[in-house]
């Protein structure tokens, strides 16, 4: 074998060499079709010879700890890699004569060994060997016009081809099954970090997940050309985003007696002097920042203390912009009126434009909507907002966005 494969590799090497921009196109193609096909057959020597080293036990004999840790200094792998590689080896060997003589005539790929091995193995549990048999001959000539991912779809249907009179009985009795495991396997787990930050992980069953894709993708587009945020910085605001409006709608079930609410407790004299820190009823810390953010929405009720810790205001409720002044505010605004956003009222807080800490008013002429990723944007950045002539609200970018700082209006929310 050893004479052989070096014969093969100084037939590749010829190639190598070869002047692919003379081919014409049909001989271009030819000699695609039989690389891949090649390539296919070299898998199928590889992965028997990873079988036979990983069986043998070659690779701890040789003072490694496994044999993909072996694979990965001789072959030069990342250890994943070698992974998959000895995981595939174990596939192929397993799989049906037929499929492994395939992939050694080069007729399908590795992947599509997978895929068939896989899907033979659940329909040798559900229907037996005879018709795993026959579901060998199916998926194999499939495999010739699918790709794995599309093949792996088909699979799932295999038994109406090849064992129709208990196809729909399988299929019933596999949702069962499936629905019983996403029950039983559903949770969220919710973990404090030392820092106060919070991880989030969990297992979603397939009702709730289309739930949250239905709430939470049509937030996590960009906000606009100037949004710098990844994916996961966008799925996590607009997380953000449906707690707030929950909390907004006020049909919440009371928590200890009081409405769903979030509680930051802060000095007067610190908050209006944009140096104190805030502090969440959990007992969490706040940057000056963002408790100054969080006074702005009407949602969030500052509890406001004086100097001697005895309540000045709870809540406030006077400066939030809530009842007839928020509705004006939505006709006025229609939306998110940062340029370039299209998020609607509901998604909104408004904000003072003059903070209401620094002695702004709560009428008008001092607000303006803002979706959660502007108005976090507006109170960490250097852009200003203010009031045209014709009452509609403008925003001058920062000098280092826009050197001649010229005003921006939104657009999406056109007004006849």
């Amino acid at each position: 074998m050893v004479e052989e494969l070096a014969q093969a590799d100084d037939a590749v090497a010829a190639c190598v060499d070869d002047a692919v921009w003379a081919l014409a196109d049909d001989e271009l193609v030819a000699a695609l079709d039989a690389a891949h096909r090649l390539e296919q057959r070299l898998a199928a020597v590889k992965l028997a010879l990873v079988r036979e080293v990983d069986g043998r036990g070659t690779a701890v004999a040789q003072g490694a700890s496994s044999t993909a840790v072996w694979l990965r200094e001789r072959l030069r792998l990342t250890i994943p890699a070698a992974r998959r590689l000895v995981d595939l080896a174990v596939c192929v060997d397993a799989a049906p004569t037929a499929v492994r003589g395939a992939l050694a005539a080069g007729a399908v790929s590795v992947e599509q060994v997978r895929v068939i091995a896989d899907t033979v193995a659940t329909v040798q549990s559900t229907a037996g060997p005879e018709v795993a048999d026959k579901a060998v001959g199916v998926l194999t000539e499939w495999a010739g016009q699918f790709d794995p991912t599309l093949l792996r779809k088909l699979g799932t249907r295999i038994l109406d081809h090849v064992a129709p009179d208990i196809a729909d009985a399988a299929a019933q009795a596999a949702l069962e099954a499936d629905a019983r495991r996403t029950s039983r396997d559903r949770h969220v787990t919710m973990s404090t970090l030392t820092d106060g930050r919070l991880r989030l992980t969990g297992i979603l069953d397939s009702e709730t997940a289309g739930l949250l894709r239905a709430a939470i993708d049509p937030l996590t587009a960009p906000s606009g050309p100037d949004d710098q945020r990844c994916a996961g910085q966008r799925r996590h605001d607009a997380l953000a985003d449906l707690c707030r409006l929950s909390l907004r709608t006020g049909e919440l079930p009371e928590h200890g007696g009081d409405p769903a609410q979030v509680v930051v407790t802060t000095s007067y004299d610190a908050l209006a002097g944009q140096l104190g820190a805030g502090t969440l009823d959990t007992g969490l810390h706040l940057t000056p920042e963002t408790v100054r953010r969080l006074a702005c929405d009407a949602a969030i009720l500052p509890a406001v203390l004086n100097s001697i810790g005895q309540p000045l205001d709870l809540g406030r409720q006077r400066r939030l912009i809530t009842g007839p002044l928020r509705r004006a505010l939505v006709l006025r605004d229609r939306g998110c009126a940062f340029p370039g956003c299209d998020r609607p009222p509901r998604w909104c807080d408004a904000h003072h434009i003059r903070h209401w800490a620094d002695g702004g008013d709560t009428n008008l002429n001092n607000a303006v909507l803002l979706c959660g990723h502007h108005h976090r944007h507006i109170h960490h950045n250097d852009w200003t907002v203010r009031l045209t002539g014709d009452g509609y609200p403008e925003f001058i970018p920062p000098a280092w966005l826009d050197p001649d700082q010229l005003p921006r209006r939104n657009h999406y929310h056109r007004r006849t």
